[in-house]
């Protein structure tokens, strides 16, 4: 008996990710790579031919890019739903669908499919997502669109799915120049975007050229609705500076004409450390709008940055190596817990990150975000394990004591059967006047999403969509508003990094009763 207990284990920790997806196998799949530079035309190519097909799926990196490529569809008359983890726009008539790429359907056939910005499976948190679209889209033509390091990736796993693989190159529409010299911010002329890596410099920024220049921001706390208009502003001209954050390197075609960097280094997470070549490509691929500039230019502006930006813009594209991150899915969790008789999720996800096995060029992997939520989750005792793995995937920002909040007051409902009303925390005006109150209103928006998202999964319980929809948009226009009116920046506004430190979040709260005594308990109150 245990011979056979021991050999079901293994069986299951050897893994063809093939078999996962029956319907994908049972087509003779097509896949074309259409690779090359930004601003070479590759997507604009491989959703000309989404639209060509009967029917269709566009798999987009970022709810904004999903929205985007829906509203092009419908433009051209193209009856379109739209899905992502927070909204779902169903148009009975569609045969086409646009959606965040972890809302894929691997039951429902096409004739095409688009995965967008598939040099994304390198990412350490969402890079299984396109190992699983790549592997399973159902589809006659998979057309994948990325820059030329996921090139080897690609052909890599198509050998593994023994299919055919169509490589299309794409070049770019016009030349890209480093600047010599390092550029003063005196002397910034309009169409520049300016790169920082956190939201205290975007703000700082802001601050010191609003007196000579209507500026945009952009940066990756900021919703992407507000990050739609803010762009949007820039490229209509109502704004002629661009202060951002590597947020722009995926998917916002914007008219710049000259990138400058502020910083060569960037916070990852775990480190600060020097930006790679990569991200300075992906980046400076956003200068020189094919139809606005004839030649894009790259600087910064200090010497030391320049120095490096010149460097690492020539240095050679750095490729994408082997193994690629693999999930477990909700099958291998369920058999996993029957084996190991626990209900222990992060003792489970641990146990598959080091034990599983997989047939060609992938390995098991844990997302740290799942991990951290899976620590609240087992704490719950009477929860079940597929709601455990359903809530650790939820878009949750722990570092916000504001989010991890609601969070749990959200899971408390679920256990006890409650409805759960939406109701803000933070009181609706017509504009945040100081970084803190700007940092609650953004807050307030990751929390909404984090309602609507529960919204989908649970409908009884989260029964409120149509009012937190309603309030997001709401407080998406009073932070559109701020940002366009200016922020103050307090004293207390320019300590706070987005590091991943709680305690330097804590003192937003305090005057809303969410300091460390009281943030826990706070959901609880209302």
């Amino acid at each position: 008996m245990q011979t056979n207990w021991k050999e079901e284990l293994n069986s299951l920790l050897n893994c063809d990710l093939k078999s996962l997806y029956p319907l994908a196998r049972s087509m003779d799949r097509k896949l074309q790579f259409f690779v090359g530079p930004t601003n070479s035309g590759k997507t604009y190519a491989a959703m000309k031919e989404l639209k060509g097909s009967d029917c269709g799926i566009y798999l987009a990196p970022l709810r904004l890019l999903a929205l985007e490529g829906y509203e092009t569809l419908k433009k051209d008359g193209i009856a379109t739903s739209l899905i992502t983890g927070e909204e779902e726009i169903f148009n009975e008539d569609a045969a086409h669908i646009c959606s965040t790429i972890e809302m894929i359907d691997f039951n429902l056939d096409v004739d095409a499919a688009v995965i967008d910005e598939v040099q994304m499976l390198d990412d350490e948190d969402r890079g299984w997502a396109w190992v699983n679209a790549i592997i399973g889209a159902p589809a006659k033509k998979v057309i994948m669109t990325g820059s030329v390091n996921a090139l080897e990736a690609v052909k890599k796993i198509a050998a593994y799915l023994d299919e055919e693989l169509e490589v299309v190159k794409f070049k770019r529409k016009n030349e890209l120049e480093v600047l010599e010299n390092a550029t003063n911010l005196r002397n910034i002329e309009p169409h520049t975007a300016l790169i920082a890596f956190s939201r205290n410099d975007v703000l700082k920024f802001k601050q010191k050229l609003s007196k000579y220049h209507k500026v945009s921001v952009i940066y990756g706390n900021l919703s992407p609705e507000v990050r739609r208009d803010e762009a949007r502003r820039f490229r209509e001209g109502q704004t002629d500076i661009l202060i951002a954050t590597d947020a722009i390197a995926m998917g916002l075609n914007l008219p710049i004409k000259t990138i400058l960097f502020t910083t060569d280094t960037k916070f990852d997470g775990i480190s600060r450390r020097k930006i790679t070549s990569n991200e300075i490509v992906q980046i400076c691929g956003r200068a020189g709008r094919y139809g606005h500039h004839e030649k894009g230019y790259i600087g910064a502006i200090s010497k030391s940055v320049l120095s490096h930006i010149q460097k690492e813009f020539i240095a050679p594209i750095k490729t994408i190596k082997p193994p690629y991150k693999v999930k477990a899915s909700s099958v291998q969790i369920e058999e996993l817990s029957r084996h190991l008789k626990t209900n222990d999720l992060s003792t489970i996800l641990n146990f598959f990150a080091n034990n599983m096995y997989f047939n060609g060029p992938f390995i098991a992997a844990n997302i740290k975000s799942m991990i951290q939520t899976s620590k609240i989750l087992d704490s719950k005792k009477s929860m079940k394990l597929e709601e455990k793995y359903l809530f650790a995937q939820a878009p949750v920002s722990l570092n916000s004591p504001l989010v991890k909040s609601a969070y749990i007051f959200y899971i408390n409902s679920i256990l006890n059967k409650n409805k759960v009303k939406y109701k803000a925390t933070i009181t609706l005006k017509d504009i945040a006047k100081t970084e803190n109150e700007l940092l609650q209103a953004e807050d307030e928006v990751k929390k909404i999403s984090l309602y609507l998202w529960l919204s989908y999964k649970f409908p009884n319980y989260f029964t409120d969509y149509d009012k937190a929809y309603i309030i997001r948009e709401k407080i998406n226009r009073i932070i559109e508003n701020s940002l366009k009116a200016g922020i103050k920046r307090s004293e207390t506004g320019k300590k706070h990094h987005y590091k991943g430190k709680e305690k330097n979040r804590d003192n937003r709260y305090r005057s809303k009763g969410l300091g460390k005594k009281n943030k826990k308990n706070y959901w609880n109150k209302r």
